[in-house]
């Protein structure tokens, strides 16, 4: 009984967390890439001031 109540709670909880988890990291990373690209091909333009 004890192993089922185990694999429900890490079903419920662990398994979520983690996935919601690891989605924030590689919004992070996407992210920083993204605002790194944009940077490098707009130099220069004034609304890149506006955005800080």
């Amino acid at each position: 009984m004890i192993g089922a109540v185990i694999i429900v709670i890490v079903l419920v909880v662990a398994i979520p967390v983690a996935v919601m988890m690891s989605g924030a990291a590689a919004a992070g990373v996407l992210g920083f890439f993204l605002r790194k690209d944009v940077e490098t091909t707009h130099e220069g333009s004034e609304l890149l001031d506006l955005n800080v």
